[in-house]
């Protein structure tokens, strides 16, 4: 039985969160810890467990794995020390505030060797398994232009509000929806080409309903290989309905409305106008994942470094915008 213990609950997907675990027989959740004990509490009776103070959580060495869904303001503090404890972290992205503190926590969690993962939970959608696929086998030929997007209507249906309010203020989430949806399309970007070496981006306020915190934005990101990239994040999209799109000299495949597709004169089926199936099977969620390597058990998994340069990637986005022009990584 892997024990768990919840070091912060502020995050909105939370409440999933605790649904998965409560599906799972072989995970017994050992406490919560939240520094707003309020909060704490609450979610001690929905996971019936107790609240824990973070030291008892540190020191107890029946519970090898903790899950940090706090405010990103304080994932250094928390990580540094769930690292120095040595627990398996599963901390919500993204891993830092900053860059600076996103390397700084991956140095720890590496240095510690202990069991990480983050929420990157589309790396194992079907379609972006495929997709990936298609890139590593060399199927759509020289890669020369890609799309990615991840849009909901968060300010629109005013989601942030009540108890995730501090999601919609940069100043503790350090971004706004650019940074909260876009490092979703950035991850799968970033795993798909690797890292972009210049970007440039147009990040915006729409309905103001959350002060200065940004709800829309574009990026364009610029590959070594000559490949360029698009980036859409809000939180102001009615629908998103062209989540992808990867066009090469040989075909190319898109994600439109769930359904892929796929044209390529050398695949049988891949005709481009009906919906292409034959997609791999979806991977667990990326927590569930994580509980399974903690576990023992193989997973593929987000790592440190990886989870450290989406933040220094976002980071020079958000730069780029502010001195609208090129950013060099």
């Amino acid at each position: 039985m892997l024990k768990v213990a919840f070091v912060g609950c502020a995050h909105i997907h939370t409440p999933g969160f605790i649904r998965m675990l409560a599906e799972r027989k072989d995970v017994e959740i050992a406490g919560v810890w939240d520094h707003d004990s309020l909060r704490a509490t609450k979610n001690a009776e929905t996971t019936h467990s107790q609240v824990l103070p973070l030291d008892t959580i540190l020191n107890d060495k029946s519970i090898t794995t903790v899950i940090i869904r706090s405010e990103t303001n304080r994932h250094g503090e928390l990580i540094a020390k769930c690292a120095a404890a040595k627990k398996n972290t599963y901390a919500e992205k993204p891993l830092g505030f900053s860059a600076e503190d996103a390397l700084v926590a991956a140095k720890q969690l590496n240095d510690a060797g202990v069991v990480f993962n983050t929420g990157y939970f589309q790396r194992g959608l079907p379609q972006n398994l495929f997709i990936r696929k298609l890139i590593q086998d060399g199927t759509l030929g020289t890669i020369t232009r890609a799309r990615y997007s991840n849009c909901h209507s968060g300010s629109l249906g005013k989601w942030f509000d009540t108890d995730w309010r501090w999601m919609a203020d940069p100043s503790i989430a350090g971004c706004g929806a650019f940074g909260d949806l876009g490092t979703h399309a950035l991850d799968i970007l970033m795993w798909w080409f690797g890292k972009p070496v210049r970007v440039v981006s147009d990040i915006k306020v729409v309905t103001g309903h959350y002060g200065n915190c940004d709800e829309s934005g574009e990026a364009i990101l610029s590959f070594p290989n000559g490949l360029t990239a698009t980036l859409a994040a809000a939180w102001v999209d009615v629908q998103d309905p062209m989540q992808s799109f990867v066009s090469g000299t040989k075909g190319y495949v898109s994600v439109i409305g769930g359904n892929v597709y796929f044209k390529c004169a050398d695949v049988e089926g891949a005709d481009g106008v009906t919906p292409y199936t034959k997609l791999p099977k979806a991977l667990p969620h990326a927590f569930n994942l994580f509980l399974d390597a903690s576990m023992g058990k193989p997973a593929s998994l987000v790592t440190p470094d990886e989870a450290a340069q989406r933040s220094v990637v976002m980071e020079a986005i958000y730069k780029a915008n502010a001195q609208k022009g090129w950013v060099s990584l």
